[in-house]
């Protein structure tokens, strides 16, 4: 039962509001020891888990290269780009990739997106900009509330797409987890399941998105 003091150790810290990196690292700490395990195991272990992290690659990968993209201009080519679209407005550019990335994150490819290598870079800017082309200079609090909204379309539109591929961990999980009690469902089964509730999230998200454009106009005035 003493491996257990690391949940003890996370629920102080989190009430107790303290960085959640240290937070966690000692909770780790604190249950390896309680196990037997010596410091230089336990630290062994946090050093196996990093390495062995399925999105080390894909950080130190991509970030240096959206880095020198950013560096040569992408973020104003894309600025420019939407703005010689006249049809284009902040919810809308923002519905556009809302759906584009629910999509592909039901087909399995959730690394197609995500908020270094698509939402900064390209989905604000892009936003942004066609949101200047109609109501000219815009003040920080829309700026932010843009880029707000360009964060949340990521994860929501990844959060309900990407249980509608059978493969993802969170259907294999629930399998587990299930399987384990005695309820044996098929993958496929939870994959279908999840399709209703990603339309609904793409319904009630793309209106929030479409009203975007008459909040920052009210704003604006």
């Amino acid at each position: 039962m003493l491996t257990l003091i690391g949940v003890l150790v996370v629920m102080v810290g989190f009430m107790l509001r303290l960085n959640p990196l240290i937070v966690i690292f000692a909770a780790g700490l604190a249950s390896g020891l309680a196990a037997g395990l010596d410091v230089v195991a336990v630290i062994a272990a946090f050093g196996k888990a990093f390495v062995g992290n399925r999105y080390l690659s894909i950080v130190w990968l991509i970030l240096p290269v959206i880095g020198l993209l950013e560096r040569a201009g992408l973020r104003e080519r894309a600025e420019h780009l939407v703005g010689l679209i006249r049809a284009a407005t902040a919810g809308r550019v923002l519905l556009i990739y809302f759906g584009v990335r629910q999509l592909t994150a039901a087909l399995g490819l959730t690394s197609l997106g995500g908020h270094a290598q698509m939402v900064r870079p390209l989905v604000a800017p892009m936003a942004e900009a066609a949101a200047e082309r109609r109501l000219g200079a815009l003040s920080d609090k829309a700026r932010y509330t843009i880029r707000a909204h360009a964060a949340a379309a990521d994860n929501i539109a990844l959060f309900f797409g990407e249980d509608i591929f059978v493969a993802i961990g969170s259907i294999l999980l629930m399998k587990s987890f299930l399987a384990q009690r005695g309820h044996h469902i098929d993958a496929f089964g939870f994959a279908v399941w999840a399709i209703p509730t990603a339309v609904l999230a793409f319904v009630v998200h793309g209106t929030r998105l479409l009203r975007l454009d008459r909040r920052l106009h009210e704003a604006e005035k």
